[in-house]
């Protein structure tokens, strides 16, 4: 027997970002508050070790660049 989905609907899109220059959990907190921030996010992880930032959402993909760039890290879109 599965469990039920706790969301409703079709999948949500995502994007994932390679994020350079984080060297500590603050700095994974400082990058995933400013993905929250962009209009269109409804959820946001961060992954120190791999540099990985995964987005669920509908957020302008360019906005989620410059909201980390503005953090002071480097990011560019993963394939």
């Amino acid at each position: 027997m599965t469990q039920p989905s706790s969301t409703s609907g079709p999948e949500l899109d995502h994007t994932d970002l390679s994020v350079g220059g984080m060297t500590c959990d603050h700095c994974v907190r400082a990058v995933t508050q400013a993905l929250r921030s962009v209009p269109g996010v409804l959820e946001a992880s961060v992954d120190l070790s791999s540099g990985l930032a995964r987005v669920r959402g509908e957020a302008d993909p360019q906005a989620l660049l410059e909201a980390v760039k503005e953090e002071g890290y480097t990011a560019a879109l993963r394939e």
